[in-house]
């Protein structure tokens, strides 16, 4: 494909999914195995500074009690805790990245999951990818959500059976589920071991949303058997054809969290459900005429007033 059409379809669909909230990360990004750090902002305190730039230069946590801020895309969380980057049942990919920090009760389920998807589905374990900042907020690359410590990636492809170095975690990739055409997953991949582990994620009760390629929502319409209502929080999305991501509901008696409302309209598995993402408008989109200007992104206006002293707070001890 032509590099400069790579590079409008890039800047339309970040766009697009920035606008609507929740994106399919760049999961398959590599990392690197000697991050440097961020260099000092000449003036932090410029109210036209990115907040990205700001919550991106925080590497720990807020000292300050669990406390979650704001919507999934526009937000932060105090408190966060991190995900170990080894587990019995699961390792962290792209620690470059910093982010595998999350609500303590997004980090027991991810653990949780691990263990089932080792009983479920026979994998080893699973790989983790992003979950979200130490204190959350808008990231420099990737995401336009996983600001508030409620959303988790997680690798389509299983653990495998022995420690992965730090360069695989950096430059591995997850392996595609979908076929070329785009309208169904690939079965020499997908397997049942991958519908088990998307149900065991979609059976949490804190879960309130999963999102997966519409090719994959349309393969577990087909394939899931028995109570199949945990197929109404499986949503179908752009990208995550590499990863599914899992979205908690806001925490009981957390005010100041602003989730969203339960899915509604069943199982989603209609024709009518799933026609709009099989379009060929949608699955070959057509190029604008002029790539849109890149976004500076969010200033920390935009944010909640408390997210400020989220940011000013002291580093939390490790």
């Amino acid at each position: 494909m032509n590099p400069r059409l790579i590079l409008i379809l890039t800047f339309l669909l970040s766009a697009l999914l920035s606008a609507l909230g929740a994106t399919g990360a760049l999961a398959q990004d590599k990392g690197t195995v000697d991050p440097k750090p961020l260099p000092p902002l000449a003036n932090p305190k410029d109210p036209k500074v990115a907040a990205k730039e700001l919550f991106a230069r925080k590497v720990l946590p807020a000292a300050m009690p669990t406390r979650v801020i704001g919507f999934y895309s526009k937000g932060c969380i105090a408190g966060a805790e991190e995900m170990p980057v080894n587990g019995d049942t699961w390792q962290v990919m792209r620690l470059s990245r910093n982010r595998n920090w999350g609500h303590p009760a997004l980090i027991a389920l991810l653990k949780r999951l691990s263990v089932k998807a080792h009983k479920d589905a026979g994998w080893p374990g699973i790989l983790v990818g992003d979950i979200g900042q130490p204190r959350g907020g808008p990231a420099l690359s990737g995401h336009a959500s996983h600001q508030i410590g409620l959303d988790a990636d997680i690798w389509l492809t299983p653990m495998p059976d022995h420690m992965l170095s730090r360069e695989d975690r950096e430059e591995m990739s997850a392996v595609m589920m979908v076929r070329d055409d785009r309208l169904d997953i690939d079965p020499k991949v997908f397997t049942p071991g991958h519908v088990a582990v998307i149900r065991d994620a979609a059976q949490e009760p804190g879960v309130q949303r999963i999102f997966v390629n519409a090719a994959i929502k349309k393969a577990l319409c087909r394939e899931a058997k028995g109570d199949r209502s945990w197929l109404s929080k499986v949503r179908p999305w752009w990208g995550h054809d590499y990863h599914f991501h899992i979205r908690m509901a806001c925490p009981s008696g957390n005010s100041e969290c602003k989730g969203q409302p339960p899915q509604s309209g069943g199982e989603g598995c209609g024709a009518g459900d799933l026609a709009y993402w099989f379009k060929d408008s949608i699955i070959h989109p057509k190029p604008p005429k002029e790539p849109p200007k890149p976004s500076h992104g969010m200033t920390m206006a935009a944010l909640p007033s408390a997210c400020r002293q989220v940011l000013a707070a002291p580093d939390a001890k490790q």
